[in-house]
């Protein structure tokens, strides 16, 4: 009876744990993950669970344009009758609107040890994770040595009429930067911040990605746009600069990942292995290292030769988990007037 007993016990052990620590033995052998991060860094990154667990990834991308919130209101829309296991967000934003739409389920994963607490819901319904920083990118032939731009503040500069850009701050990461300006600047500067923009000839563009073209070719002489953006443009050795904006201000703005539990999903114990694999430091490396040069949040994985580690950086104080609130209000009155203006 207690040899039994004892194999009776060694073997749901063996199927709980797994024989590689990220994935039990009988979950589903799919999982369904919506992503807003660009699939050539993505891919990868599921290739690596898939080896692992021998769980099949099936990933469905955002469109350039429509960054996070495309997938964003098709899980909100689909809340009832889910579809994806886990929302892998580029930045936190989407994922406090989820939390507060009932779309997302609290889980706190083992593997999030050494993470930051405040880049992640202390209730656990997303967890933040290897980020990208808001930068300047410049036209180092338009923008002589030593005038280069600062902080948010030199695009209402004169000397920059006509001559800068943004991406549609309606999506993606410009979205939430937005956010980020209306909690730190407070509702009246922001408000007259955007409407300066528009003064100054700021041209709304498509994309981070038209934006980090743009300014590589010259169009305009400076645009706001995400790290990893500006890195590949100075990996392809176009005249560009990088400034990590308002260093000696307001900070600059530091976007994590966010990996987020869909609420009944269909294969809800793979998509807790997913997360659990995607929060962990080698993935953080594995991005780290990849050609999307991200910032790691835990201070023990090496960043790349090409970034600033987060100790170095001069980040901007923003509470995550208030700001898809605040996305919530500017996008559906100010910012939505705000891009009707830009267009005309």
């Amino acid at each position: 009876m207690r040899r039994y007993i004892l194999f009776a016990f060694l073997f749901c052990c063996f199927l709980a744990n797994g024989s590689n620590g990220f994935a039990a033995k009988n979950v589903s052998k799919e999982v369904v993950v919506y992503t807003s991060i660009d699939d050539i860094f993505a891919r990868p990154i599921t290739k690596r669970f898939e080896q692992k667990t021998g769980i099949h990834v099936k990933l469905v991308p955002d469109t350039e344009e429509t960054k996070s919130t495309g997938l964003l209101n098709r899980l909100i829309a689909e809340k009832n009758r889910p579809q994806a296991d886990v929302f892998w967000s580029g930045d936190p934003v989407r994922a406090g609107i989820l939390k507060e739409k009932g779309v997302a389920q609290s889980y706190k994963s083992p593997s999030s040890a050494g993470l930051p607490h405040e880049y992640s819901d202390p209730e656990g319904y997303w967890i933040g994770f290897s980020a990208r920083a808001r930068v300047l990118l410049y036209n180092a032939n338009l923008i002589p040595k030593g005038s280069e731009p600062t902080s948010v503040m030199d695009l209402l500069n004169p000397r920059f009429k006509g001559k800068a850009c943004m991406a549609n701050p309606l999506f993606g990461t410009t979205s939430m930067h937005a956010a980020a300006l209306f909690e730190v600047l407070g509702d009246k500067k922001a408000r007259e911040f955007f409407d300066g923009l528009i003064i100054n000839g700021v041209k709304m563009l498509s994309s981070n990605g038209e934006v980090r073209r743009r300014v590589a070719a010259g169009d305009f002489a400076l645009g706001f746009v995400d790290s990893d953006d500006a890195h590949e443009v100075i990996r392809d050795h176009k005249p560009v600069g990088v400034v990590y904006a308002d260093e000696k201000g307001i900070g600059t703005l530091i976007i994590p990942n966010a990996a987020v539990l869909i609420r009944n999903g269909p294969s809800p114990d793979a998509g807790r292995a997913f997360i659990d694999y995607l929060v962990s430091a080698e993935a953080e490396q594995a991005l780290a290292e990849s050609d999307a040069a991200q910032i790691p949040l835990r201070a023990s994985v090496k960043v790349s030769a090409i970034v600033r580690p987060l100790s170095q950086i001069h980040s901007m104080h923003v509470d995550y988990n208030k700001l898809g609130t605040i996305l919530d209000q500017i996008s559906r009155g100010f910012l939505r007037e705000w891009v009707a203006k830009n267009k005309q």
